[in-house]
Parts: C-alpha cells; sequence; structure tokens
C-alpha cells in the first residue's frame, strides 16, 4: 500500500501546488501558444515519471525509432490499465493530446492539465458528440497536434485478451493522412489492476511499430484499417508474451 499512499499523495500535492503554473501557463499561452504547448508537455511529463518512480514500474521501449518526430501522428494502444496514460505519454516528443472519457471531467485541476494538453473528452454514450470529437481531434493534427487514442473503448479487464478496436477512430488519420503508430503495452495491467488496491512493482514493455499510412494500404486493409492495425499490436503482444515466457522458464 506504500506505494498506492505516495502515487496518490503526489498527484494531490502536484494538483494544488501546480495552481501557479495554471495561471502561468494561462498567460504564456496569450501571447505564444507554442511555447504553452511546450512547456505543459514538459511539466506533465515530469510529474508522470515521478509518479511511474513511486509505483516502481521499469518501462523497456521498443521501436521508438519508428515515431516521426517531424509531423504529428495518431497513437493507437491497447488499454489495460490507467497507467497506460502515464507510460505512453512520458515519451511523446511533441504536444499530443489523448482521447479521455468525458466523466474525467468532473476532476478540478486535473481537467486544467489535460486542456493544456489538448485532451479531447468523449461521451461513449452520444454517438453525435462522438463525432464531433473526431472532428476536433483532425482539426488538432492539421494543426500539428498528435492524437493517441485506445480503440477498444474502454480498459480491457481480461489479461492476454483484446476487444475490438473501433474503426471510428482511424478516421482521424484518413482524413489527415497522418501516420498511424502502433502501441503495444504488455504487462501495464500488473502494476495496479489485477491487484487492486495495491501498486507493484512491475516490468512493462511499450513496442511502437513502423507507421501506417492509410494511403499505402491495399483498398480491402483501407477499408478495415482498425483491424489491420489490431493485428499488428496483437502480433506483437504475443510475441513478447512468448518471450518473456521463455526467459521465465529458463530462470
Amino acid at each position: 500500500m506504500i506505494r498506492l499512499i505516495l502515487v496518490a499523495l503526489f498527484v494531490i500535492l502536484f494538483l494544488v501546488f501546480s495552481i501557479p503554473l495554471l495561471i502561468g501557463e494561462w498567460i504564456i499561452g496569450k501571447f505564444n501558444n507554442d511555447l504553452k504547448n511546450r512547456s505543459s508537455l514538459a511539466i506533465v511529463k515530469w510529474a508522470f515519471r515521478v509518479c511511474l518512480f513511486f509505483a516502481g514500474t521499469d518501462i523497456e521501449v521498443r521501436g521508438e525509432e519508428n515515431v516521426p518526430k517531424d509531423e504529428p501522428v495518431l497513437y493507437i494502444g491497447n488499454h489495460r490499465s490507467y497507467f497506460d496514460i502515464l507510460i505512453t505519454y512520458v515519451r511523446v516528443p511533441r504536444p499530443t493530446g489523448y482521447i479521455a472519457k468525458r466523466e474525467m471531467l468532473k476532476w478540478p485541476l486535473l481537467v486544467n492539465w489535460m486542456r493544456n494538453l489538448h485532451c479531447l473528452f468523449l461521451d461513449r454514450n452520444d454517438l453525435k458528440q462522438g463525432l464531433k470529437i473526431i472532428l476536433t481531434a483532425i482539426d488538432k493534427v492539421k494543426s500539428g497536434i498528435s492524437i493517441c487514442i485506445f480503440p477498444e473503448g474502454t480498459r480491457n479487464k481480461v489479461n492476454h485478451t483484446f476487444m475490438e478496436f473501433h474503426e471510428g477512430s482511424f478516421k482521424i488519420a484518413a482524413k489527415t493522412g497522418c501516420p498511424i503508430i502502433p502501441m503495444t503495452i504488455y504487462n501495464s495491467g500488473d502494476i495496479f489492476e489485477d491487484h487492486l488496491p495495491k501498486i507493484k512493482r512491475t516490468r512493462v514493455i511499450l513496442e511502437y511499430g513502423k507507421p501506417i499510412y492509410i494511403k499505402d494500404l491495399s483498398r480491402e486493409n483501407q477499408k478495415k484499417v482498425g483491424a489491420y492495425t489490431q493485428n499488428i499490436i496483437e502480433e506483437t503482444y504475443y510475441k513478447i508474451k512468448d518471450e518473456v515466457c521463455c526467459k521465465t522458464s529458463v530462470k
């Protein structure tokens, strides 16, 4: 329970003591929005690194050379843990907005930082609002902001399985031409969700796949780019799983 207490205490203290920073970021944004984007990114990445340190999370990153540094991208990943956001966000090289559930709007201060980071809030029960969020995300990408979506729609509670990827998420790449970056996250559920309420020291593997440009796919794969991307992530996941199991059996 010590790790949980440390993480929770740090988050509370950060949110409270970052109020002057939020005011400063608001002022900066009035004169230089690009500077605000970069400074907010740096502040939150630092806070997330501290949380991961207190949680005892060791992250092995693979394939990071596959992430373009000179253009916005659409990150697509599997989703098992709240920590998936922290694990992936500390690696982004440029301002990146995440598609989050609308319930996050209830959290004061946290929602202010999320808005600074261009996060968008999705009501999963409102199709019309969902379309507006996708259109807003398209505008974000066109303005140079990367977007990250976990297209299973919610956290998958069953280990070593996948829920269907929603095809609507991929309209962002289809309409902007930006590359899709598959993210395979292995073992993140072991940090917290698999043994609530304890946070456990855990080794997580994050592997980035090669960029997918929809225009370069066959017509059939263009129609089902969600299934195509999911297949890549699944294959990578089970490859990692077999690798980890082999190392464990050797020991």
